[in-house]
């Protein structure tokens, strides 16, 4: 019997906390049934019960003491004017490389403990704007390169397995998605680093087009390479924080590159159908070396096909595979210490103001750093072999930009206009994540020999979707890198391989607390039903 109008409005279903997408969330807070203040303090509780005891994720480097008084003024403006849009009230963590005016940006290093830059980044700005919360600062990879451990925190810990990597230089960002900790994550990437930690613990990420995203207030590693980039549990989760993160940023010229070519709502074509008669390629290249990631990945190449892709082989010239790894190294090395010094002089007296200054306080910490962190000989080390890699005038560094990057994409995109292709699809990560064994072995991103810096190197976008486990029950994704600026049909496609393979999985070490769950409005909001 179909129940009245009135009927449905009383009927509520519950929804377990890590499975509620931000739709959920709104509509709770529609419902009346959800606060932010209530939702923030779960996800306080969720970082109590699992961060420094219970499995010592060890992913926040710092918490906002303001975010629950953040929270209830915007339950107050909710109340009297409404939401300001899907991030109203939701709490986010930053990499803590992202410019934050009132809380440190470390870079994971204690040679900047403390160091409080001057406003936020841009894309900071975009997020309270928006009504996101800035719960925590989150831990990373020193200065966003070497093994996946900083010198403020140690090791983050993989929330399915405690003895893997989580993969860097994003890795504390990905670990407080994938725990729970927060919807959204904010991380960087310079040549993986938020795709390897998202394959690592099974998440969406998104590598965006360069230029889309302003890398002001920023740390640099490689402002040439970099970029930020969102992380979620949901595709049209992240498709909702990436409408509010772009725009032309004066203080960035490579956000003009974008002006005309974004839009405010990525949300708006996602589709569960859109993998009929998409031309998908299927990079082969980089299968071989995981038998179990090689068995998911055929399996999301079945499921695509199932969906109606078409499947097209393609291989990348032997040249580009054989280069590109001396490429990205050419470019990124030395760019860091003029880039850094930059950086370095927007912050107050008492803090380095160079790379040198970084190796020489470095020196002095050979036996420990305190009670306030741990050694990091790894990545300290590896700023001798940045300071020695030649200025930016030097003509290997000025041919491997101008040219080497042009180079890349011109094949990238050439290989995707001959074959028609929507996307190229390809395994994350070619190997499942790492055990842990020493920081300084365990890379920065995706395991070597992934097609990760491909995307770094032709500035093109790049989504991660969870494509299943392997035998031992560790996360593997599947790739999607598209034409430039083509975001919005990379997240319609990535949507729709989402809905048809539903593979992401709660981490074992991070499960639901009591009294999470929320309720909400049974009825689905039409938004959401159109693209079921």
């Amino acid at each position: 019997m179909q129940s009245t109008a009135n009927e449905d409005d009383k009927r509520l279903e519950v929804v377990d906390l890590y499975d509620a997408t931000l739709g959920d969330l709104a509509a709770a807070f529609d419902a009346g049934t959800l606060s932010a203040e209530s939702l923030v303090a779960r996800s306080l509780a969720r970082i109590e019960a699992f961060d420094r005891q219970g499995p010592c994720l060890r992913a926040v480097i710092s918490l906002n003491p303001q975010a629950l008084e953040t929270a209830r003024a915007l339950d107050e403006e909710r109340a009297r004017q409404g939401p300001r849009g899907p991030l109203h009230g939701i709490p986010v963590v930053l990499k803590d490389n992202i410019d934050t005016g009132d809380l440190p940006t470390t870079a994971g290093s204690v040679l900047l403990a403390g160091a409080i830059p001057p406003d936020d980044a841009f894309i900071v700005q975009q997020l309270r704007a928006a009504g996101a919360i800035i719960l925590a600062k989150v831990n990373m990879s020193e200065f966003a390169s070497g093994g996946t451990f900083s010198s403020i925190l140690g090791y983050s810990r993989n929330p399915h397995d405690l003895a893997r990597s989580t993969s860097g230089s994003s890795g504390g960002t990905a670990v407080a998605v994938a725990a729970g900790y927060v919807p959204i994550g904010i991380g960087t990437d310079t040549g993986g680093s938020i795709r390897g930690p998202a394959a690592a613990q099974g998440l969406v990420a998104l590598k965006p087009t360069r230029g889309l995203l302003s890398r002001d207030g920023i740390i640099p590693l490689s402002p040439t390479l970099d970029t930020a980039g969102p992380m979620a549990r949901h595709v049209q989760d992240l498709a909702a924080v990436l409408g509010v993160l772009t725009g032309v940023d004066p203080a960035d010229e490579g956000t003009c590159a974008s002006e005309g070519r974004t839009c405010s709502d990525y949300t708006r074509k996602l589709d569960a159908q859109a993998l009929r008669g998409a031309r998908l390629g299927v990079a082969r290249d980089f299968a071989g070396a995981d038998a179990d990631v090689d068995w998911v990945f055929q399996a999301s190449l079945d499921a695509l096909q199932r969906a109606g892709a078409q499947l097209v082989d393609v291989r990348y010239p032997a040249w580009l595979l054989a280069l590109k790894d001396s490429l990205f190294d050419a470019i990124r090395l030395p760019e860091f210490a003029p880039h850094l010094a930059k950086y370095l002089a927007t912050l107050g007296p008492g803090h380095p103001k160079s790379l040198d200054e970084l190796i020489e306080r470095a020196r002095r910490l050979p036996a420990g750093v305190g009670a306030s962190g741990t050694p990091n000989p790894g990545r300290w080390a590896q700023f001798e072999r940045e300071a020695v890699s030649g200025p930016l005038t030097d003509y290997r560094y000025e041919s491997a930009r101008v040219h080497g990057l042009g180079l890349v994409h011109s094949v990238v995109t050439g290989l995707m206009a001959t074959h028609q292709l929507d996307a190229v699809v390809y395994p994350t990560a070619i190997r499942r994540a790492a055990l842990v064994a020493g920081h300084s072995a365990d890379p920065t991103g995706p395991a070597p020999g992934s097609a990760a810096n491909i995307a770094n190197l032709s500035g093109l976008p790049d989504l991660v979707v969870p494509a299943g486990l392997t035998g031992d029950r560790l996360p593997v994704c599947l790739s999607f890198l598209g034409p430039a600026f083509s975001e919005e049909r990379l997240l319609s496609l990535g949507y729709a391989f989402e809905q048809a393979t539903r593979a992401r999985r709660q981490p074992v070490h991070a499960p639901g607390l009591p009294g999470e769950a929320i309720s909400r409005p049974r009825d689905r909001s039409s938004s959401e039903a159109t693209r079921k």
